[in-house]
């Protein structure tokens, strides 16, 4: 009950309260929620965890949880930097920020809680309604253009995903009455009995929907927009936690249906629509010239192999899976936050305009580098283990083909993020002297306000930009997140082992 209303307290009050006390509230309840987060997985590990009528955590959810609260903890940390200043940003505009990162992870953190599938349906709703605001705060033609095409897209995959959630209760219905409320145990357990051609259909229909959310292709375009667009804060959340939440909705009805219909038709689906998301994804790496469309785009080929691990179905690939959605998060999150350090730093995202990054910010650099390396699952960071884990088990359950694929497109995926960061990072930047003049970063509300700012900076005399962080604050969490990387990597904890133990057997419906 903590988890689910601390967020929401924590909105509410960043609207009453002076703006320094919506930063310190913000960051307590970040770390709070993380800390209830951790402190579930111990029970989630054995057994589940019910309150009331409808909340129920399982192993499977605590991994969401977790996903969740870490992000919450680190955005948290890194907005008080991020959005220091005012930067030409009226003080109402920090305040909706701070109010909406709380409402938005108060959302993305009831999704995986909920105990039956039309609650869950509609707790993604709601992080729809609330993430489209968050897109749209900027207040530039950009970001309302992106803000509109997400609600759009995502509000016709949610459709999508409400046709799934009604099959499955016609489904359930033929079973165990009409006054039965989608209770995902009840479901579960009249899975042999359910009619096969609805419960299949419910699936597809999920797989389409959600995935929409998720970023699965054909039905990812919003994404590179919206990431692009959105305050840095909420480009992590949208990629590190909210594709994950949307990518749980979906293994909740791949539970239902494998347990009617065999495994072979589930795993199929995920394996087709993995494979094109991963293949698309690594293509579209390569020419980008916006740094955070370049993050997104990784997001996507993230989500495709997701989705082939649970294709696969062997033990191993479904640990990895698990185990890769808290390496993303971890991972996805750094890149987003030290992206934007380069964006505050030099204000513009163009990746031909970012040069010298490894000079110009000694921590954030390097550090970005690493989120980078992780994203390409290079040892010892969390997402080569995960990855190697879904190879493994691919290739133990004879999807061969798949597995080749997906190491062939990952590699292919690491070559495109690398060569865009390489230059970035490693090439000289503009010397002293001869530097061009700052840029305003685009944070002013309107287009002919930043018209007018780029005019004004346009005629000051140009200036190299100083060597230096902006904010320590937008430091600390993206060190803490390449830690969280590494113990990923190296030795997961051994309560993290039994809950991964645990959520692959109710993954594979053995758990007893």
């Amino acid at each position: 009950m903590l988890l689910l209303t601390l967020p929401l307290a924590a909105a509410l009050a960043s609207l009453r309260v002076p703006l320094w006390g919506a930063r310190a509230i913000t960051v307590a309840s970040g770390a709070a929620s993380f800390a209830l987060a951790l402190a579930l997985v111990p029970t989630a590990a054995h057994r589940d965890v019910a309150c009331l009528r409808f909340l129920r955590v399982d192993a499977v959810s605590a991994v969401f949880l977790l996903a969740t609260g870490f992000l919450y903890a680190v955005v948290a940390v890194y907005s008080v930097g991020y959005l220091s200043g005012g930067h030409g940003r009226p003080p109402r505009y920090e305040r909706r920020v701070w109010a909406g990162l709380n409402l938005f992870v108060w959302a993305m953190l009831a999704a995986p809680m909920m105990s039956n599938l039309a609650l869950l349906w509609v707790a993604i709703e709601v992080t729809t309604v609330i993430s489209a605001l968050l897109v749209a705060v900027e207040d530039t033609d950009g970001a309302a253009e992106a803000a509109w095409k997400y609600v759009l897209l995502a509000s016709g995959g949610l459709c999508l995903a409400l046709l799934a959630v009604i099959f499955a209760y016609y489904a359930g219905a033929q079973v165990l009455g009409q006054s039965y409320d989608l209770g995902f145990t009840q479901l579960l357990h009249a899975a042999p009995r359910l009619p096969h051609t609805a419960v299949e259909l419910a699936f597809v229909l999920a797989v389409l929907g959600f995935g929409t959310k998720m970023g699965l292709v054909p039905v990812h375009t919003w994404l590179p927009d919206a990431h692009s667009e959105a305050p840095t804060p909420v480009s992590a959340l949208l990629s590190g936690s909210l594709l994950a939440v949307s990518f749980y909705a979906i293994l909740r009805f791949y539970q239902v249906t494998q347990a009617a219909v065999g495994p072979a038709f589930p795993r199929n689906v995920l394996l087709v629509f993995g494979v094109a998301s991963l293949l698309l994804a690594m293509l579209y790496l390569f020419g980008q010239r916006d740094l955070k469309r370049l993050l997104a785009y990784s997001s996507v080929e993230h989500m495709g192999i997701l989705a082939i691990g649970v294709g696969f179905g062997a033990p191993a690939a479904l640990a990895g899976v698990l185990l890769h959605v808290l390496a993303h998060a971890a991972a996805k999150g750094n890149a987003f936050l030290g992206a934007g350090v380069f964006v505050r730093k030099l204000g513009t995202k163009r990746i031909s305009a970012i040069r010298g990054g490894l000079d110009l910010l000694p921590w954030s650099g390097p550090l970005f580098l690493v989120a980078i390396f992780a994203l390409g699952a290079m040892p010892p960071f969390g997402l080569f283990r995960s990855e190697f884990e879904i190879v493994a088990g691919g290739l133990g359950s004879g999807g061969y083909a798949a597995a080749a694929i997906l190491v062939v497109a990952v590699t292919v995926a690491f070559l495109g993020l690398a060569s865009s960061v390489t230059r970035m990072l490693m090439l000289p930047g503009t010397p002293p002297g001869d530097g061009a003049p700052d840029r305003v970063p685009s944070l002013v509300a309107g287009s002919a306000d930043q018209a007018r700012a780029a005019t004004a900076v346009a005629s000051r005399p140009a200036r190299a930009v100083a060597r230096g962080e902006p904010s320590g604050w937008m430091v600390l969490p993206v060190v803490i997140g390449a830690l969280a990387l590494l113990v990923l990597g190296v030795h997961p904890p051994a309560e993290l082992t039994e809950l991964f133990g645990r959520a692959v057997a109710l993954l594979r419906g053995t758990a007893s």
